[in-house]
């Protein structure tokens, strides 16, 4: 696998896309487009929150009914949620504005919004920018990412990724971008991910792919435990890559897999370690769970507990709090027999054994915890799965952006 530099959105072949300003925010670009030149097998994933955004249900209606599509529009500033029938009404006049403009079908135009719950989207706005960002699509990395720009909120940094694989003799592209900062949980979250390839796929098997993939990955992501309205990952394979068409899970379903697992945890990562606020990407990993759900429960349990996020912002080595979330998550374990380390790149430090302190450095361990990422790596002695969940640190920004977002 290489990984592409500057890699985006738009490093497939046969992918163009945008980013512009037109209106819904008062600067800042709000409006992107990522569009397939041809025919692309589209799959998704989306929010496990009762609560679903009009576009949501719009896009999930279009992956699981329909064998394509060709665009996704994504605007930033108003979400779109809880905005009753006119907010449906609304996101289905945003499609057909984007596939008048394209010469399409609306059925062949997914939409995502993010930004602020209970808002009506600008339909003047968004008639009017529309062309006009069309006008701007290009296919190269710096339009690549500008549409990884227009898509934040929150965010601080745009967060992108592409990767080439061989299968069947072919080169074969995986892009990507996504935003996220805040309203993060496990079961995905206020994240807006995007992926493209020119991987020819049938639509099961990269429906498959995408589902165990975004399991391992947006899936075990926590900034603060909020599960937002409007997450989700769209995938778009417009097979221009020319290879003999995956279509069983055989060496070339497997390469893809072990890529575009890459091109996500990637995503994942920079979207929890620019979680609001967030100083530090904490990653927590378990080893010798009974089961690989423990070892998830458990993970998941540590990474999103306040006491935890706080003492990793302090530097503080109180191994005691992740005793204690790992203790309330509900799975039955030995605590006589766990073992705990943090590292990172200053070092690798045992501060439990057997269930005990050791008799370990105050000064190293601080040293360890002040990186920018911190692993604590948690052993059991029940079995023999894994899992790893991806957080942050609980700041006092992250209090400052959130009583401020509306302003």
């Amino acid at each position: 696998m290489k990984i592409l530099e500057n890699g985006c959105v738009l490093s497939p072949q046969g992918f163009l896309g945008a980013g512009g300003h037109i209106g819904i925010k008062k600067e800042k670009k709000d409006l992107a487009l990522i569009y397939s030149e041809v025919d692309a097998v589209a799959v998704g994933t989306f929010t496990t929150n009762v609560v679903k955004a009009a576009p949501v249900l719009w896009d999930k209606n279009i992956v699981e009914n329909f064998p394509s599509a060709r665009v996704i529009a994504i605007n930033s500033g108003v979400a779109n949620a809880c905005t009753g029938e006119v907010g449906h009404q609304n996101n289905e006049l945003f499609a057909n504005y984007v596939a008048d403009s394209f010469g399409i079908t609306s059925q062949e135009v997914l939409i995502c919004s993010t930004g602020v719950i209970g808002a009506q989207l600008p339909m003047d706005v968004i008639k009017n920018g529309v062309p006009k960002v069309k006008q701007l699509l290009k296919g190269d990395q710096e339009t690549g990412i500008e549409v990884a720009r227009a898509i934040m909120t929150t965010d601080t940094k745009p967060k992108h990724i592409a990767v080439e694989v061989e299968i069947d003799g072919k080169v074969v592209t995986i892009g990507g971008c996504c935003k996220g900062s805040g309203m993060i949980h496990p079961n995905m979250a206020t994240m807006l991910g995007f992926i493209t390839t020119d991987l020819h796929i049938s639509k099961e098997l990269l429906n498959k792919a995408v589902k165990e993939v975004v399991a391992k990955t947006y899936n075990m992501v926590s900034v603060d435990r909020d599960t937002s309205t409007n997450d989700t990952v769209l995938v778009l394979a417009n097979g221009m890559a020319q290879n003999e068409c995956v279509n069983y899970q055989g060496k070339a379903y497997q390469t893809f897999v072990d890529a575009l697992y890459y091109v996500n945890e990637f995503l994942a990562k920079a979207i929890a370690g620019d979680g609001e606020g967030a100083t530090k990407l904490l990653e927590v990993q378990v080893h010798g769970a009974a089961s690989h759900q423990d070892a998830i429960t458990i993970a998941k349990s540590v990474c999103t507990s306040p006491l935890v996020k706080t003492a990793v912002y302090g530097n503080d080595a109180n191994w005691g709090r992740l005793f204690c979330a790992m203790g309330y998550s509900g799975v039955d374990f030995n605590p006589d027999k766990v073992a705990l380390f943090i590292e990172s790149e200053y070092g690798f430090l045992q501060l439990v054994e057997q269930g005990m302190a050791t008799e370990y450095s105050e000064e190293v361990a601080t040293k360890i915890l002040s990186s920018e990422h911190v692993i604590a790596i948690l052993r059991l002695s029940e079995g023999n799965d894994t899992a790893t969940a991806w957080g942050c640190d609980l700041t006092y920004d992250y209090i400052k952006i959130n009583a401020d977002y509306r302003s």
